[in-house]
């Protein structure tokens, strides 16, 4: 099933159960996934599906870093729900012990040796983590492992 078809269905749920929080939050996902199936002029594939989520993902994570920073609790509240319903369509995140094997591969296979180096790693590490881990956190690992 694609995404938006699952979408559509969560969101004809969402009214049924009058749970405004997550019918807000799936239409905002379906306007984003419909926006980019017209500006790419076709539908799109699962590997763009899950670009649109992880951009919004991201964009909420950053929302809640700096809601956070501002103490505005009440907001930060908001987005952290907003997280956990778009979590629901997004697959399942990587654990940091697996990160760490899949940096440790990319780092072996371009021969990095020094922190210079850090873009052909991470080059290499993004599309294995796509949707699957923070790029933040998978930042930091390369970063160590580089050291």
């Amino acid at each position: 099933m694609s995404l938006l078809t699952r979408l559509n269905e969560d969101m004809k749920q969402a009214m049924r159960s009058k749970d405004k929080e997550s019918l807000q939050v799936i239409r905002m996902l379906k306007a984003a996934v419909q926006n980019e199936q017209i500006n790419t002029g076709q539908e799109l594939s699962e590997d763009d599906e899950l670009t649109v989520l992880s951009r919004e993902m991201k964009q909420r994570r950053e929302s809640l870093m700096e809601f956070e920073k501002a103490d505005r609790t009440d907001l930060a509240d908001k987005v952290k729900k907003e997280i956990v319903i778009v979590e629901k369509y997004m697959p399942a995140q990587l654990s940091e012990d697996e990160i760490r094997g899949i940096v440790s591969d990319a780092i072996a296979k371009t021969g990095a040796t020094s922190p210079k180096e850090f873009g052909k790693v991470m080059g290499a590490v993004m599309p294995k983590v796509k949707g699957k881990a923070d790029g933040n956190q998978v930042n930091a690992i390369v970063k160590e492992l580089l050291q």
